[in-house]
């Protein structure tokens, strides 16, 4: 999941063109090849395979490109998951361990890195994976073809070489040196099957419907459009048996049903229909997550603490739409949105403040900046400082006859009490809020477009370091199909950004890193709300995890696929079990599980 937005399209360029081949052409002799086959095994040898997992989304994708328009609904990130990448992350370590490559190694340069590839790794059409699918990764990503202006501009200014030296061994170069642990995940590229895509102008439509190879653990069996969609496991899925996948996967199929609402998904849940339920909300883990179910041991309940990046969650205010290009208007915005009051009101005291837009990040986290607090009397003051001067009715302040009035687009309806609440003690401070909630599609489609005014929304935290050149760099500003949604362009801010893009020393990172904080933070263009340090989410008692529950990483314990994910099963003699009390109105144990071994000191 944490991978989903991550993937939003970026900055457009016009042609592109290949750089010219700057690795070596011979394999460099004195390189030190390294993997990791020591770290602990985090699944359970005790899981058991088979069953069909019953889950769902919210919007049914429009597409099944992984790339392209319309290629980031909520289904993308389980397409995303299925396909692994060269190295991955240990859940609980945080050290590289083997995916796709099996052994990896660095240039002396500072900025390639080289890779053995495991030859047993299969396409799902049961294709070798190769160099060439690496070659043709490269090719296809800056391809304009494929109408992705962020990958195209990834994948030539910051991966700027690959070479293919046999057919299991290559070598990536990106631009400029970066410290190994970041280069490693940085300077990665995925395969991509060049036997499966014909690039042409008719690439997006053709391909829009189709089912690419992956080289994870299931495929897509069945499509009902506008129902549900299907995976089904490998039964001879070539990584069965590696150390660091053996046990996991463990469904035979994976059913993501479609439910818009989800109040009727939890419904769905309680009848028994789905195997699990985000309990992240307060709404539903204080006061729907009751009854029978829980209290004669049906349906368990677990609250897992994780030391993993936060998402960017917030109001991110467009610059491009007026009243919002002052940035008085936009200070005054931030004195008057009472987060604390929803904290305390609606979310029962759960959540956090979260004070910046990259926290969980380690060092990189500038954790001096502290986010501006509800205030009316300063409010009023940065109005003032606009020409909000005066107000007309009902409070609201006017200027040139006009209200002040802020749209803010937002696409979970879960989140109606807090903006409800937002929206009445900002009026306080004459400011009127109108909220719009869309379809989730729809809002990423307003946004996206730049059509926008504020944005109620979220980006998915991860990696090693922040990134800030998609989100506040001018290169992305006033164009649609970028991630940079508060349209900031600040040419000071792009050096600053360009400076820690580039910069080769960790400690210099860091320290940029801060100053690019206090930037973000001076533009006043994206006011943080929430941070939630655990995941709690529900389940039938039939569904099991291990020992420790989950890992380090864990930021839901029950994603059948991902990094740390797939580490659940279906209990067959348990369900069974469970089933036959409920007809009978037998009690079984309760299951009620708070777990803090991961949880972050404050």
């Amino acid at each position: 999941m944490r991978n989903l937005i991550l993937f939003l399209l970026g900055i457009t360029l016009g042609s592109l063109s290949l750089n010219t081949l700057a690795l070596p052409e011979k394999l460099p002799a004195d390189l030190v090849w390294q993997t990791n086959h020591s770290d602990p095994v985090f699944a359970d040898p005790n899981a058991q395979r088979g069953g069909r997992f019953r889950t769902f989304v919210s919007t049914f994708p429009l597409t099944l490109r992984l790339v392209g328009p319309d290629s980031n609904g909520s289904f993308a990130g389980y397409m995303r998951a299925n396909n692994l990448s060269l190295v991955g992350i240990h859940p609980n370590t945080l050290k590289p361990i083997p995916e796709l490559a099996t052994e990896w190694a660095f240039g002396t340069d500072g900025h390639s890195i080289y890779f053995r590839l495991d030859p047993e790794a299969r396409w799902s059409d049961g294709t070798p994976v190769t160099a060439d699918d690496y070659v043709f990764g490269l090719e296809f990503m800056r391809s304009k073809f494929i109408l992705a202006p962020w990958y195209n501009n990834y994948f030539s200014e910051i991966i700027t070489d690959l070479v293919k030296y046999d057919d299991h061994t290559i070598g990536i170069e990106g631009a400029t040196p970066k410290p190994d642990d970041e280069m490693l995940f940085e300077y990665s590229v995925s395969p991509v099957p060049k036997h499966f895509h014909k690039l042409d102008e008719n690439w997006v439509r053709d391909y829009n419907w189709r089912i690419e190879p992956n080289t994870g653990p299931y495929i897509i069996t069945e499509i009902r459009k506008g129902k549900y969609v299907e995976l089904s496991r490998k039964q001879d899925w070539w990584a069965n048996e590696k150390r660091y996948f053996k046990h996991r996967y463990n469904p035979d199929h994976i059913r993501v049903k479609l439910i818009r609402d989800l109040n009727i998904a939890y419904q769905y849940f309680r009848k028994g229909e789905l195997d699990t339920f985000p309990l992240l909300m307060p709404r539903f883990w204080h006061k729907k997550a009751q009854g029978d179910i829980y209290e004669k041991g049906y349906v368990g309940k677990i609250k897992f603490y994780n030391d993993v990046p936060q998402p960017i969650s917030g109001l991110f205010l467009n610059e491009d739409a007026p009243p919002l290009d002052d940035i008085n208007v936009r200070y005054a915005i931030a004195h008057a949105l009472n987060v604390d009051k929803v904290i305390n009101t609606v979310l029962h005291g759960d959540y956090e403040r979260l004070q910046t837009a990259h926290d969980g990040y380690g060092d990189y986290s500038n954790t001096s900046i502290r986010a501006r607090e509800f205030d009316l009397k300063k409010a009023a003051s940065y109005l003032e400082k606009a020409g909000w001067d005066k107000r007309g009715n009902e409070g609201i302040r006017v200027k040139d006859g006009k209200p002040l009035s802020v749209r803010i687009t937002y696409y979970n309806s879960g989140h109606n009490d807090r903006l409800v609440i937002l929206a009445q003690e900002a009026r306080k401070a004459g400011i009127d809020f109108q909220l719009q909630l869309l379809d989730m599609s729809a809002a990423f489609k307003q946004i996206m477009e730049n059509k926008h005014q504020a944005a109620w929304m979220g980006w998915a935290g991860g990696g090693l370091s922040p990134r800030y050149w998609e989100f506040y760099h001018s290169d992305n500003a006033h164009k649609s199909q970028t991630n940079n949604v508060t349209n900031t362009d600040n040419k000071i801010l792009d050096e600053k950004i360009m400076a820690y893009r580039t910069a080769t020393e960790k400690s210099t990172r860091v320290t940029l890193a801060h100053e690019l904080e206090q930037m973000v933070h001076d533009q006043g263009s994206f006011i943080p709300t929430f941070k939630v340090p655990y995941t709690r989410e529900a389940f039938w008692r039939w569904i099991r995890l291990p020992a420790s529950y989950g890992t380090r990483t864990s930021d839901a314990l029950f994603d059948p696929l991902g990094g740390s994910g797939g580490l659940f099963w279906i209990d067959k003699d348990e369900q069974q079990k469970t089933l036959d009390a409920k007809q009978y109105g037998e009690a079984l144990p309760t299951i009620m599980i708070i777990d803090r071994d991961w949880a972050v000191a404050p």
